[in-house]
């Protein structure tokens, strides 16, 4: 591979972790609410509201059964709102983003479900608002969780902005396609395979290995809720 190609491997290495680092604040940013409202609203909940889990959870399931390149095409004349352009990294964002907040939404929705009701229940009985019971026992409860499905989510994100970089976003799929598929250069196509695969390794290890160290800590007794 020569030195021109290995810089433009570089460069799309570069634009990959910007697409999928941006993208994955913004998806836990609006992810994180709609699972706690997900998981708080339905029956049995904290604030059960069935109407609304109902509506959220099937826009949720809409949501995830789009197709990733199909959404992205449809949602065209959104990101030319948002970022002024369909072509790009930046542009990427805005489907990476859509694509993966139900996704989102539903790993914290799970995790908060495997917390033992009965510290719900303590803390409320202690006199414990909703907002104290979700930042102080479901959240930390839950917080092994909620961190091996971010890592989950980072991954999913990293496919997707392949496929974004396939249809001119830019980034390592872009590379795969211009000058491993379209001009038979098997070497560059390995190479962005060998990347993409680093990049996995390395979210999950790193989720794995954070997700282990918060189970020890939250092993300790409850703590208070005043």
């Amino acid at each position: 591979m020569s030195s021109e190609l290995l810089a433009s491997l570089w460069k799309a290495t570069l634009e990959t972790l910007y697409m999928t680092s941006v993208a994955a604040v913004l998806v836990f940013l609006m992810g994180l609410p709609l699972g706690v409202l997900l998981a708080i609203a339905d029956r049995g909940g904290l604030w059960e509201r069935p109407l609304l889990h109902r509506v959220l959870g099937t826009l949720v399931n809409v949501g995830r059964s789009v197709p990733f390149i199909i959404l992205m095409v449809a949602i065209v004349p959104l990101t030319r709102l948002l970022v002024g352009t369909t072509i790009g990294t930046t542009a990427a964002i805005v489907p990476l983003v859509v694509a993966a907040i139900p996704f989102m939404g539903r790993v914290v929705e799970q995790s908060l479900r495997e917390v033992d009701p009965g510290l719900v229940e303590a803390a409320v009985a202690m006199g414990s608002t909703h907002r104290q019971v979700i930042l102080r026992v479901l959240i930390p409860e839950a917080l092994p969780s909620l961190i091996r499905g971010t890592a989950l989510m980072i991954i999913s994100l990293l496919g997707y902005s392949a496929m974004a970089g396939a249809v001119g976003g830019g980034g390592l799929g872009d590379l795969a396609v211009k000058y491993g598929y379209m001009r038979f250069r098997t070497d560059v196509m390995l190479g962005c395979l060998v990347v993409l695969l680093v990049l996995v390794q390395f979210v999950q290890w790193l989720g794995d290995g954070l997700a282990a160290r918060f189970d020890r800590t939250t092993s300790r007794p409850t703590r208070s809720l005043d």
